[in-house]
């Protein structure tokens, strides 16, 4: 049993005892016990003194007293004011420490037969540019969510929805008719996404010129906006494209393919992945066809040019529109009938939108409009809600050019990676081969911990120099030790030295028992970072876990204690702490090297 589940069952039992009260276990306040203080486990007194009918101390000795005469691990107390502080005995942590040396999955738990399913959708491209730093941030942490929902037994299905269609596609379609001369991945060398992208900008450049002609002829900005020839032509050919007109709908294959190859080098460059990938073109009409039935039902109502809308004032928010005036259906269209879909295809248990706090409004509206459709699950989605990422000089604009590119991110991480360790000359003895997987593991370490190391409701701002620092609260920071740790255990083998489990001795060093008090905490954590959808969690535990570690490293020998005991102590938590080390740092898709 968890020591703090069984303090927290003996203290009910000793207040019933002592004070003929019956209180319940949750009742029991409890805390880890400040540094400064003598302690494990803090328990709380003050909620017991109209029970006890007397002062803070005299009911904390009472009740330690108790403690110390019941519970076996309760080794002594003190008392601070209204504070009981319980020191736990050693063997106590030494039992700790060995189940989770002898757990390969330390802190996960196995997915249970009747587990619930959950679906968690992330990435959510669209099909008119490449992945970039923010899309960067939204795969990093749909795909340590899913992990980290794995790792608390839950069965998980990881999604992505890819907006295929729409005006937005439209553009960089009209651009590439208007100046590509044909030119495709092939004859220009380009990635398809970033081919693709560069005629969205394109596009925008050439709207923006015209817009600011019109102008000049006196028409408003807005009457601009609306008649300038590339946007008519962008708005006629999602028409055609509506309509299944073939030489549009082929260009729009032929592009999109571009497309998905080049995000399939990014997935697979950033290490994410999806179980299921649906797409907006598949979707959208079951979601139009939802709305028309809501609007046969009486659910929304069509105006006099023809769209098609739902009021929401009656919940605190506005009016809505569903369809366009022309027929053409809207991102919510699109998420509605989405939503359908995944319900029949799976039994979702619970859906998880991975999506930027920019879209709090549209998720708040899609799951009331689910609910007015009848659909049970409406109420239930939840929507994920992460900050922005951002650079020094602002936010980023995809149809202005200034973005950070995923794929030159990640490359431009790896070289950085490679010249420092170039410099530092610790993989000299590798081969080409080996330096460069090295080279990446630790690119990505860095660039992956320094997003996600961040509270996900936080507004972040990206720096790409202090990402790949290997000093301090860093991803290469805990892969060295990682590494340090396994070339620990290397040595231990090749000098024929045995540790087991079994062979610990009674008594721990202080710095000893910090350490296992860190590591009993990590499966807490794990559940914690479950519960809140927080990968930031795991990242911050491990960091601090690495801390520890490096300073009982350096306040102790290892290999050269005399000891045997002590020796096989040190390497049973050497161990204990690099597998942690290990399995955190996966639930945050970040892979540790074996040699640094």
């Amino acid at each position: 049993m968890n020591i703090e589940v069984l303090i927290r069952n003996e203290v009910a039992k000793a207040v019933n005892t002592l004070y003929q009260a019956e209180i319940d276990a949750a009742q029991v306040q409890t805390q880890m016990t400040r540094k400064e203080f003598e302690g494990d486990w803090t328990v709380v007194v003050f909620p017991f003194l109209k029970l006890s009918k007397k002062g803070p101390e005299q009911t904390a000795e009472e009740l330690g007293n108790y403690l110390i005469a019941k519970v076996n691990e309760i080794l002594k107390f003190n008392v601070v004011k209204g504070f009981l502080n319980l020191v736990v005995s050693d063997q106590y942590w030494i039992n700790v420490l060995t189940k989770a040396f002898n757990n390969q999955q330390f802190g996960s738990i196995s997915d249970a037969a009747n587990a619930p399913l959950y679906m968690v959708e992330y990435s959510s491209p669209n099909t008119n540019k490449p992945l970039h730093l923010g899309h960067i941030r939204n795969n990093l942490l749909g795909f340590s969510i899913a992990e980290i929902l794995k790792a608390n037994g839950n069965k998980v299905v990881k999604t992505n929805i890819v907006n295929d269609r729409g005006i937005h596609i439209c553009k960089s379609m009209v651009a590439w008719l208007h100046s590509g001369k044909n030119e495709t991945p092939e004859s220009s060398g380009k990635k398809g996404d970033h081919l693709v992208g560069e005629y969205y900008v394109k596009f925008d450049q050439q709207y923006k010129k015209e817009i600011a002609e019109l102008e000049a002829k006196g028409m408003s900005k807005e009457a601009a906006e609306a008649n300038a020839p590339s946007m008519i032509k962008t708005r006629e050919m999602l028409l055609q494209w509506e309509a299944n007109d073939p030489e549009v709908r082929a260009l729009w294959q032929k592009m999109n393919t571009w497309v998905y190859k080049g995000f399939d080098v990014t997935y697979r460059n950033l290490g994410v992945n999806f179980d299921k990938i649906y797409y907006e073109s598949d979707t959208y009409t079951i979601g139009r066809d939802e709305v028309l039935r809501g609007l046969k039902e009486g659910v929304f109502t069509r105006r006099e040019d023809g769209s098609v809308w739902v009021d929401l004032t009656n919940e605190g928010l506005d009016e809505k529109i569903l369809l366009r005036s022309d027929g053409t259906s809207v991102y919510m269209t699109q998420d509605i009938g989405t939503a359908k879909l995944r319900y029949q295809d799976y039994p979702i248990d619970h859906m998880v939108y991975v999506v930027g706090n920019e879209q709090n409004y549209h998720f708040k509206v899609l799951s009331i409009i689910l609910d007015k459709l009848g659909f049970q699950w409406g109420k239930d989605l939840y929507h994920f809600s992460y900050g922005m990422v951002e650079l020094p000089q602002g936010k980023m604009k995809s149809r202005e050019g200034t973005v950070v590119d995923a794929d030159d991110l990640i490359e431009g991480m790896i070289d950085v990676a490679r010249k420092t360790s170039e410099e530092l000359g610790k993989l000299d003895e590798y081969d080409e081969t080996e330096k460069e997987n090295i080279y990446r593991m630790i690119a990505l370490g860095a660039l992956k911990y320094f997003i996600l190391k961040v509270d996900p409701k936080k507004t972040m701002l990206f720096n790409p120099e202090e990402s790949i620092d290997f000093n301090g609260n860093t991803g290469p920071f805990i892969q060295y030790t990682y590494a340090r740790i396994q070339s620990v255990l290397r040595k231990a083998k090749d000098a024929g030295i045995l540790w087991e489990s079994n062979n610990l001795p009674a008594q721990l060093e202080p710095k000893e028992l910090e350490l296992i008090k860190r590591i009993s905490n990590f499966p807490d954590v794990v559940k914690e970072a479950g519960q809140n959808h927080s990968p930031a969690l795991i990242a911050n535990y491990c960091y601090e876990l690495v801390k520890e570690y490096n300073q009982f490293y350096h306040e102790f020998t290892i290999l050269k204690e005399s000891e045997l005991a002590k020796k096989s102590l040190r390497l049973v938590l050497s161990e204990t702490v690099a597998r942690v080390i290990r399995n955190g740092m996966l639930l945050l898709g970040i892979e540790c090297p074996e040699r640094m």
